[in-house]
């Protein structure tokens, strides 16, 4: 999610609808590629770190160590201090921040991990350059995002069409890059990383209650969220073309044979000893 000092602009927000989403990442549904590399003593900076569940899980797998979750969004962090509370978390703190101006001295973290970030940001090179200064020699930067022109679904939905086409042109004109996923190698070697691992990710959405989430969060979000006042206010959808998407959301959702993908691409970038 993007910090103070950035030029971009969250294209989400935090409505309901997003946060339905949000809450239900794990470390394991959104960070595997990075859990093999964890030890026990490790500190950790979760950037971008919204309601927290990832933050908790990263805090139970390193018992020894601590994990700080940064979001530029006080009242999310409330959220999230919450969540760690809950789980019995004593080894996990949460601070505002701004991912393009890190307030930590460098060489502070073991782990810089962000999910979902740098789509959003005005710079993702600047604030991978900003992740990588505050990591340890030998350490480790992961990062993970989408990549939405390589989203897809059965069956095929004109109206599913125009909401990928619209999502990307909101994104793109809040300063973001929704197209993120294809791009972070070549911009973790501009900013200066030479051990960099690329992989690649998935969400599936198929079941029937995984139909009926996935499709009632974007429906939701289409027409409730700040993502759709934004699309209004910018002049790229009417109100009523954005209940169009999220009727078409729901009628794909309500298909037996209904099936979505996302793709993301993540990046373990491994820091000059």
């Amino acid at each position: 999610m993007p910090h103070a000092g950035e030029t971009a602009v969250y294209t989400h927000g935090h409505h309901e609808s997003v946060l339905r989403s949000h809450t239900w990442r794990t470390a394991e549904n959104s960070a595997a590629y990075l859990l093999r590399a964890l030890k026990p003593h490790m500190r950790i900076l979760d950037i971008g770190c919204g309601p927290g569940t990832v933050t908790a899980d990263l805090a139970a797998l390193v018992p020894d160590g601590h994990v700080t979750g940064l979001d530029r969004e006080p009242g999310i962090l409330e959220r999230a201090r919450a969540v760690a509370e809950e789980r019995g978390l004593t080894n996990a703190d949460f601070v505002t921040g701004d991912v393009h101006a890190l307030d930590f001295p460098d060489d502070t973290f073991c782990v810089v991990h962000a999910h979902q970030v740098l789509q959003h940001v005005g710079d993702p090179v600047a604030a991978l350059r900003e992740m990588r200064r505050v990591t340890k020699p030998g350490g480790y930067v992961a990062v993970r995002d989408a990549d939405y022109a390589a989203m897809t679904w059965y069956p095929g939905s004109a109206g599913l069409d125009d909401w990928l086409d619209l999502y990307r042109r909101v994104a793109r004109a809040n300063g973001g890059e929704p197209d993120a996923g294809r791009r972070l190698k070549a911009w973790a070697l501009e900013a200066g990383f030479t051990d960099v691992t690329a992989t690649t990710g998935t969400w599936t959405y198929s079941t029937a209650e995984e139909r009926a989430w996935w499709s009632g969060l974007w429906a939701d979000r289409t027409v409730a969220s700040a993502y759709a006042e934004r699309a209004v206010a910018g002049g790229h959808a009417t109100r009523a073309e954005l209940q169009a998407v999220a009727a078409a959301w729901r009628e794909w959702g309500t298909r037996e044979d209904g099936w979505f993908a996302v793709l993301h691409g993540e990046i373990l970038c491994r820091e000059d000893v």
